[in-house]
């Protein structure tokens, strides 16, 4: 899997998996794509191409968008190639420190879809250190009756190095007093010890120079050296020497400082200022975290241990006494680790948004637990708080994978608080939380919602042109496009050609707009199909009903179908028996509105009528009844007026005149038909005022005949003949008054009497007042028949009573005469 590259400079790669690890068919891998390159690469340098490790192609790259997910960026992945590059300084000793194996474990992030893949890179050592000295000259001080096979501790070297590269030997420049021993510590690394092989003779040789070489087995070897001065001393007989040559000490690292650490014993066989011991470190510079007493030889601590930082100190102390003399030990200290480090979640992927339609199982985040502890201390358990649609999946050591474990909806719970809570063994038991935020991406999965379903709308007919009738609301919950709404007419039952002169919707608002009054008459109802469409992709629609309802308003009067008008123009007659008894039924007023409801809630009523309380009316029904029988005195023929009127606000109205005669057959009611005026006409009446002025004319002239002649025959004719003209002188069998046959308007009166001869002649009568042209007299009896105008104080054969007589305007009793006949 990891293919070779050649490394910049002298370094090569090696590439570590076998190609039948890898599948190209899982979204995670079971194990780490492992690669395996030296410290100290160039920045840039190629340390194989992982996409084609993985299994992807270039072309997947720009959508894929390969990554590398960590905390420090030692790599970097090549957006051209896919190639896993240095990014930053790779320093095993840096990194790794002591450690045998020095491995950098990341995640290599691809999304669209979201998968996450282990890669391991080991660094491996080179030989870049040096062994050095921590002094460059060491001083030994031996006394001259230092037996041979004496050994002293000489100051050690330190290799940043491992394995081979490290420290691995200790050379000494040749002597024949002394020999060098190189020993190992418990932790592998070596020191070296100066061993005497003949006695020394200060009067022969005060002090030996010696050379301390240091060699690694690095390719090439790199090496050291320390100057090694030995000084010849007096003799002291007898040298401190410790109880043990090795001392070994675990410790907790939570001590607090001042606590003792051990304490190391030496004795001197000698007396005096010889038996006198002091302590000290034969490295103190370097001893930085304990303290020691001189005199007792207690070690204790000088600052707080740290495990994670050192888990064990080697420490090299002597004990001289007053004559100069040394003796060496080692004290080991182990440091014993305590659970005093929190564990800590690091993500090292964090989406920005989770779409909300992403499926069960999907990859959404990668997160590290550390934990500095070691063993149980630095074992860590993940969980998620709280109900939330994702779980931990453990994805290798320390290392989860976030993943979806529910069902997303944006519109229910646009974002999540996702707490994780990490946990280790220790006694007690650590834990740390970390929260971090979820935001879901909307996608289109809600239609748009109608706020009402169906619509029902009233409109009242007449409306204006243009205005609105209504609105359709509708609502979204998605964001954005998803969410922009907009309306349209989508079916009626109007004709479709017909549909855009009728309404109109504004597909912003939703607003209906009428565009043509409508007419309750013609169109009481229709319906419309509106429909709500979202901008998304694809977009989603929504159906609602609206049905439009035309309000009838009073805009149409009554209209009276019975009695109809003749052909002329003329009101129609309904004859009625003489002897019809109260409620009898004469006719019906029978009439529609075409308008609705209260609009064509008709109501009949009696405008005028020449006898009122003869007649009723029905309120609702329009019947025509008697309300009383007919009396002698009433006259034969009446006019009633009908006012028909709806329940509209304000009402309309239409009126129809009924002509009612009381007659016992349609013979009998002829004569009274034949005084119906004719219906007025302009021209008709203009012809009508032409005969009256012409008439006038001619009977001014025959008067003036008339009057002369009269004049002419009173002087030569017997008073005789002027009888009729003369009171009490009429027929004595009482005056005959012929039926009135007309309704004229002359302007004078006559008197007509009949003699017993049989005579008939006109006695023109001469009135006490002065009557108008317009006026008629007319006397007082229902029947509208004439009676003669006689003085009330002269008398005749037969006395007739006193009339009191009206007058009649000219309008309402027209002159007919050409119906009028003497018997």
């Amino acid at each position: 899997m990891g293919s070779g590259a050649g490394l910049r400079g002298w370094a090569e790669r090696r590439p570590v998996l076998f190609p039948l690890l890898l599948s190209f068919f899982c979204a995670a891998l079971s194990e780490p794509i492992r690669y395996r390159i030296p410290e100290e690469m160039p920045e840039g340098s190629v340390v194989g191409n992982l996409a084609k490790d993985l299994g992807l192609s270039v072309r997947e790259l720009p959508t894929r968008k390969l990554r590398v997910g960590s905390e420090k960026p030692y790599f970097t992945v090549s957006a051209e190639h896919g190639e896993l590059l240095v990014s930053s300084r790779l320093d095993r000793e840096q990194i790794c420190g002591k450690k045998p194996v020095c491995a950098l474990e990341f995640e290599a992030v691809a999304e669209n879809p979201l998968n996450f893949y282990h890669v391991s890179v080991e660094i491996e050592d080179i030989n870049d250190h040096t062994p050095k000295f921590l002094q460059n000259s060491f001083e030994l001080q031996i006394s001259e009756s230092t037996k041979p096979e004496a050994r002293f501790i000489l100051g050690s070297a330190q290799d940043a190095d491992i394995g081979t590269n490290s420290l691995q030997n200790y050379q000494l420049s040749p002597d024949d007093h002394f020999l060098l021993v190189s020993k190992e510590k418990s932790d592998g690394s070596k020191y070296p010890e100066l061993l005497l092989k003949m006695p020394l003779d200060r009067e022969e040789q005060k002090s030996y120079h010696l050379t301390l070489t240091a060699l690694d087995c690095g390719d090439p070897p790199l090496s050291s050296t320390a100057q090694i001065q030995v000084l010849v001393t007096d003799a002291n007989d007898n040298p401190p020497v410790f109880s043990q040559e090795l001392y070994r000490v675990s410790l907790l690292e939570n001590v607090f400082p001042g606590t003792t650490v051990t304490r190391v014993m030496a004795t001197d066989q000698d007396e005096g200022i010889n038996a006198e011991i002091t302590f000290s470190f034969t490295e103190a510079g370097q001893i930085t975290q304990f303290d020691l007493n001189s005199t007792t030889g207690e070690i204790i601590t000088r600052h707080m241990l740290d495990f994670e930082e050192v888990k064990e100190y080697s420490i090299v102390l002597q004990a001289r006494d007053g004559g100069g003399m040394i003796a060496q030990c080692t004290v080991e200290i182990e440091v014993i680790d305590v659970n005093d480090n929190i564990p800590e979640v690091v993500f090292q992927s964090l989406p920005d948004l989770i779409m909300e339609d992403t499926r069960l199982g999907t990859y959404i985040a990668l997160l590290k637990i550390r934990d500095k502890d070691s063993g149980d201390n630095g074992e860590v358990t993940c969980k998620l708080e709280g109900d939330v649609p994702f779980k931990l999946l453990t994805s290798s050591r320390n290392t989860y994978k976030l993943v979806t474990d529910g069902v997303l909806d944006r519109e229910q719970i646009p974002e999540y608080n996702v707490t994780i809570t990490a946990t280790d063994r220790g006694k007690p038991p650590l834990c740390s939380s970390t929260t971090i935020t979820l935001h879901i991406g909307d996608v289109n999965d809600n239609p748009p919602v109608f706020q009402q379903s169906p619509y029902l709308v009233h409109v009242p007919e007449n409306n204006p042109p243009g205005a609105s009738i209504a609105q359709v609301s509708a609502s979204d919950p998605d964001l954005g496009p998803n969410g922009l709404i907009s309306y349209s007419i989508v079916a009626s039952d109007l004709e479709p050609r017909a549909l855009s002169s009728y309404v109109s919707v504004n597909a912003q608002s939703g607003v209906l707009f009428a565009q043509r009054a409508f007419d309750h008459e013609h169109l009481r109802a229709f319906q419309l199909t509106l429909q709500a469409r979202d901008q998304g992709s694809p977009a989603l629609s929504t159906n609602v009903s609206l049905r439009v309802l035309v309000t009838d308003r009073n805009d149409n009067a009554p209209r009276v179908l019975y009695p109809a008008l003749g052909p002329d123009g003329s009101a129609l007659f309904d004859t009625v028996p003489r002897a019809a008894q109260p409620g009898y039924l004469v006719t019906k007023v029978v009439a529609v509105d075409a308008d609705s409801g209260h609009n064509a809630w008709l109501s009949y009523h009696v405008l005028q009528a020449s006898e009122p309380g003869l007649f009723s009316l029905g309120l609702r029904t329009g019947e025509v009844r008697t309300a009383r029988a007919l009396g002698d005195r009433d006259a034969a023929r009446h006019r009633v007026l009908v006012s028909v009127r709806d329940g509209g606000q304000p009402p309309l109205s239409a009126t129809a005149t009924l002509l009612l005669v009381f007659a016992d057959s349609l013979q009998e009611a002829l004569p009274d038909l034949s005084e119906r005026p004719t219906p007025s006409d302009p021209q008709a009446e203009l012809q009508f005022y032409l005969v009256v002025a012409l008439a006038l004319i001619s009977v001014l002239f025959l008067l003036a005949v008339i009057l002369a002649v009269a004049l002419r025959l009173g002087r030569s004719s017997s008073p005789t003949t002027w009888s009729c003209f003369q009171p009490g002188l009429c027929t004595k069998s009482g005056p005959v008054v012929p039926p009135i046959y007309s309704e004229g308007t002359l302007p004078y009166s006559y008197n007509l009497c009949v003699t017993q001869a049989g005579k008939t002649e006109f006695n023109f009568l001469q009135c006490k007042e002065q009557l108008s042209s317009g006026q008629d007299i007319l006397c007082g009896d229902s029947s509208g028949a004439l009676f003669p105008l006689c003085d009330s104080n002269e008398s005749t054969s037969h006395q007739i009573p006193q009339i009191n007589c009206r007058a009649a305007a000219n309008s309402e009793l027209r002159p007919n005469l050409e119906h009028s006949s003497l018997p």
